[in-house]
């Protein structure tokens, strides 16, 4: 009787190219995003440079929306590299959720800012395009979304740096894998 021979495992180092690739793309997005609606502030209401400025926000945003489905999905696809060592339970937990509270972030605000513009009646610009609204226009709801996603939108500034701090404390005191697998 032959003994069957031992298949060879294949452990992956880093992340798919195209995840590292998009990860900081969209970093570089969000930062775009939080400065145009920064920025609004040095232009007074009603002007076009505001308007604009507001504009950009929204695409901006949409296309956060576009990208972090394609994350997700590749994600899904494409296993996730092991951290070398393997951190303690608790810190595994840690990292699902601040990556559930991310991804939610990149869904669930773009998501609210198209509901805020349509509960408010206003087209929803998108790089030349008109998307349609989600909901009927109603003034109250879209206030009431308004200032979810305010919130959320201050939420975030937390989230994005607490992933980042991570990462760094992972890679210069941890001396582990983490920060690595994300590198391009």
């Amino acid at each position: 009787m032959a003994i069957p021979k031992a298949v060879p495992t294949i452990s992956i180092q880093r992340y798919h190219k195209l995840s590292i690739g998009l990860h900081w793309f969209m970093l570089l997005l969000l930062i775009a995003v939080y400065a145009t609606i920064e920025l609004r502030e040095l232009f007074p209401k009603g002007t076009d440079a505001r308007k604009a400025i507001k504009m950009w926000h929204f695409m901006l945003g949409l296309s956060v929306l576009g990208f972090a489905v394609l994350r997700l999905l590749i994600r899904l696809r494409n296993p996730t590299p092991a951290i070398i060592p393997a951190p303690p339970a608790w810190q595994a937990l840690l990292a699902n959720v601040m990556h559930i509270a991310l991804y939610g972030l990149m869904i669930g605000m773009p998501l609210a800012g198209w509901l805020i513009l349509s509960g408010e009646g206003q087209t929803i610009p998108f790089f030349g395009l008109e998307l349609p609204p989600l909901i009927a226009p109603d003034k109250a709801l879209a206030k009431s979304i308004e200032e979810l996603h305010e919130t959320a939108g201050l939420v975030g500034y937390y989230l994005i740096g607490l992933h980042a701090l991570a990462g760094l404390y992972h890679h210069y005191f941890v001396k582990d894998n983490t920060l690595k697998r994300m590198l391009p």
